[in-house]
C-alpha cells in the first residue's frame, strides 16, 4: 500500500500564524536605527581622532585640539558617515529579518512588501514622483520659509567632500539609506499601523514620523516639515496602492538623487 502523502500547508507549522510587529516594537526599531548612528559616529569619530592624534605625538590637550581639528575636516566627516550608515542600516535589516523572516515576502500589510508591484507601471510612476516631488516641496518649503534660507547637512558635507569620498556617499544615500528606512516606516511601522487604524490614518502617522526623525538634518526649521511629509504620504501610497514596498524605495532614491547631484554639477569636483 501507498504510504500517506501530507500536504505541506497543513502541517502544524504552516499552521502557526507569523508573529507580527507591535506598533511599540516598530517604535523601537526606528529609535535603534537612529540610536545606532549615533552611538556609530561618535565611536568612529573617537577612534580615528584617537589613532591620528598619538600617531602624530600629541599629548593631553594636544589630542582633543587635533581630534577637533580632524573631526571637522570634510573628508573625515563623510568618512564617518559611510562607516555609520553601513553599520547601522547592516544591523537594522539584520535584525528585522530575525524577528520577522515570514514577513518580508508578503505583498501587502502586515507584510513588509519585499514583492514585485501588482503592475510595473508602478516602477515608472515612482520615478516620476521622485523627480517631481522634490520640486513641489521645494517650492512650498520657500513660500513657508520666506526668504529664510534652508540647509541640509548632508549636501553641504558631501560637497565638501572629495571626489574619492563623494561617490560612494552618494551610491549609499541612494541605495541603502532609502532601503533601510522604508523597510522601517513602509515596511515595520505602516505594517503595524495598520492593524489598528485604516489604511489611510497609518499613512499620515508614518509619515509624520517620517518628516520628524528628519528635521534634525534641517536644523529643526518648522518650513521643512510639510515637504517631508508630503514625501512620506506619497511614499505610503505607493507603497499601500503597488503591493510593494519597492515603487516606495525608487521615488525615495530618485529623490535623494536630486539631493545630491549638487555635490557633482554645482560643485567643482576636487
Amino acid at each position: 500500500m501507498e504510504a500517506p502523502r501530507f500536504d505541506p500547508i497543513f502541517t502544524p507549522s504552516a499552521l502557526t500564524p507569523p508573529r507580527l510587529p507591535t506598533l511599540w516594537a516598530a517604535l523601537g526599531l526606528i529609535v535603534l536605527y537612529f540610536a545606532l548612528q549615533f552611538v556609530v559616529g561618535s565611536v568612529a569619530g573617537l577612534v580615528i581622532g584617537l589613532v591620528v592624534g598619538f600617531r602624530h605625538g600629541a599629548q593631553g590637550g594636544n589630542v582633543m585640539t587635533q581630534m577637533h581639528a580632524l573631526l571637522t575636516q570634510p573628508d573625515v566627516n563623510a568618512l564617518m558617515v559611510i562607516l555609520t550608515l553601513l553599520v547601522a542600516a547592516g544591523l537594522t535589516i539584520h535584525l528585522t529579518r530575525r524577528l520577522w523572516p515570514s514577513l518580508w515576502p508578503l505583498a501587502m500589510p502586515p507584510g513588509f512588501g519585499f514583492a514585485p508591484a501588482r503592475q510595473p507601471a508602478f516602477y515608472a510612476i515612482a520615478a516620476l514622483l521622485g523627480l517631481i516631488l522634490p520640486f513641489i516641496g521645494g517650492l512650498l518649503t520657500q513660500w513657508l520659509a520666506q526668504g529664510h534660507e534652508v540647509s541640509q547637512d548632508i549636501k553641504q558635507l558631501g560637497a565638501m567632500a572629495s571626489p574619492a569620498l563623494r561617490i560612494p556617499l552618494a551610491l549609499l544615500v541612494m541605495t541603502v539609506g532609502p532601503l533601510v528606512e522604508e523597510l522601517l516606516f513602509r515596511g515595520v511601522l505602516l505594517s503595524s499601523a495598520m492593524r489598528h487604524v485604516p489604511a489611510g490614518i497609518a499613512s499620515a502617522i508614518t509619515a509624520l514620523l517620517f518628516a520628524c526623525v528628519h528635521l534634525p538634518d534641517l536644523g529643526f526649521l518648522w518650513y521643512a516639515l510639510p515637504n517631508l511629509l508630503l514625501l512620506g504620504l506619497v511614499l505610503a501610497w505607493l507603497r499601500v496602492q503597488s503591493g510593494s514596498i519597492w515603487p516606495a524605495v525608487i521615488a525615495h532614491s530618485v529623490n535623494n538623487a536630486l539631493a545630491v547631484v549638487s555635490w557633482f554639477v554645482l560643485v567643482p569636483p576636487g
